[in-house]
């Protein structure tokens, strides 16, 4: 990947575009706490489009979320900086974690705060069991399928160690992918060994620039101004939230915006934020 130049041309432009939140594929609401590939893809497309943009800025402040989104997100950025001949930088703010640092490893360089939270390379799957607590209130689970794995790890049945397999399995290829993206971009820039890089840890900003897990340590604005000159014009793109579009929203999708904003806080409390 190539490294963003260090110029100092009059008014160069550079396109700014926030990633903030969860990834996954619910994020469609106006204001969601979250993003997905369909929501970032038009913004996407008009920053790489742009007129007279010398660079795109990714601000990442993500705890996760879907790895297949943010594989899907990952390609299409690749995608433009390639058709455009573009390069990209990432910036992390509070955090890019797991799913987070796997989408600014799309970026050809990446940089964070000394206190920014960088890492947790790794997949995790969580739920609760419920089988006891239905045994005390005299209640009896009843599932009728096809096929002995449907309703695998229902959480009102007892777990089978079959099941169990399929799902370590599952986790395991996906760390697998997960790690050959942050090798694949990261390359020779790694200087700590695989046992500590993808063993699912977070680390301070400046640890991870110790790790290699990013370039440099400073903010999009410093950063910026540094590469491209005092009077660089920063042109942020953000996801367009008509007036229709929020008046047209069922009571519905509220409600799923309330779940996905309470799954989000959930989420960045496991960071401490």
């Amino acid at each position: 990947m190539p490294s963003i130049p260090f110029i100092s041309r009059r008014k160069a432009q550079v396109a700014l575009v926030r990633c903030a939140g969860m990834i996954g594929a619910r994020s469609r609401m106006p204001g969601s706490s979250g993003f997905n590939d369909a929501s970032l893809a038009p913004v996407l497309e008009r920053a790489f489009s742009a007129r007279k943009i010398q660079a795109v800025a990714l601000v990442i402040n993500s705890p996760g979320g879907s790895p297949a989104q943010c594989a899907l997100i990952t390609a299409r950025i690749r995608h433009l900086a390639s058709r455009h001949d573009i390069p990209v930088c990432a910036f992390v703010e509070d955090i890019a974690a797991s799913g987070g640092y796997w989408l600014a490893c799309s970026a050809d360089e990446v940089f964070a705060l000394d206190s920014s939270i960088v890492g947790s390379i790794g997949v995790i799957n969580a739920g609760f069991g419920f089988v006891d607590a239905l045994a005390r209130l005299g209640i009896e689970r009843r599932v009728h399928a096809t096929g002995r794995h449907k309703g695998m790890l229902d959480s009102f049945l007892p777990e089978r160690e079959e099941d169990v397999a399929i799902l370590d399995a599952i986790l395991l290829d996906l760390h697998a992918q997960f790690v050959d993206r942050v090798k694949r971009s990261r390359g020779a820039r790694l200087a700590a060994n695989d046992d500590d890089v993808f063993s699912s840890a977070i680390w301070t900003g400046r640890q991870a620039q110790e790790m290699g897990l990013i370039d440099g340590i400073g903010d999009a604005g410093t950063v910026l101004r540094e590469r491209f000159g005092s009077d660089v014009r920063i042109r942020e793109f953000s996801p367009a939230r008509g007036w229709l579009r929020m008046r047209g929203s069922t009571q519905a999708l509220w409600t799923e915006d309330l779940l996905e904003r309470i799954e989000a806080r959930l989420l960045f409390d496991r960071y401490g934020l």
